[in-house]
């Protein structure tokens, strides 16, 4: 909602309104409802998984890796304080001094995607460049989670599933016939 709308409502009496600023692409990140005729298009935040490893620059590489293996996973994503996507270690690259601060070798600014983006999308661009996995972000680039390419094609076949099940439901329902 604008500010000037924002304001309207509170000069109309309303007492519970709210100016967000962050738009839709933050409401869906956040995992909040949504309404209207295309809120059953699966996007990447409703997909994205949030179990990923997180570190800060200032973090020492030997703690990183431990924390990272011990979550079964390879790769950490560098963050502020805040969530804000800095880059990204993947442990099964690094060599050298274990004692070295994550900034020292992690990859900077690893590509995102925002958490309205399509699966339909995104899948055209993973499989476009042939990669298994993207960052999902907030507008802001906040860290929502990683979304990997077999999640988003499992997760449209489900719907695709559930979409043809329906019309055969519809189809067989003598009481929808002519």
């Amino acid at each position: 909602m604008s500010p000037r709308a924002a304001w309207r409502l509170e000069s109309l009496g309303f007492t519970q309104v709210y100016d967000y600023v962050g738009g839709k692409a933050d409401w869906f990140a956040a995992g909040l409802p949504r309404e209207g005729k295309l809120t059953s298009i699966p996007r990447t935040g409703d997909v994205a998984r949030r179990d990923d490893v997180t570190c800060r620059p200032t973090d020492r590489i030997s703690d990183v890796i431990d924390r990272t293996h011990a979550a079964g996973k390879e790769t950490c994503i560098v963050t502020t304080d805040g969530g804000v996507i800095l880059g990204r270690v993947r442990t099964d690259r690094l060599d050298g001094d274990a004692q070295v601060q994550v900034e020292e070798a992690m990859e900077l600014g690893p590509t995102t995607t925002r958490a309205d983006t399509t699966l339909e999308a995104i899948l055209e661009r993973l499989n476009a460049r042939n990669v298994d996995s993207i960052l999902v972000a907030t507008s802001d680039g906040r860290l929502v989670g990683t979304l990997y390419r077999s999640d988003a094609e499992a997760r449209l076949q489900e719907d695709r599933v559930e979409e043809a099940e329906q019309l055969i439901d519809e189809e067989s329902c003598c009481c929808c016939k002519d």
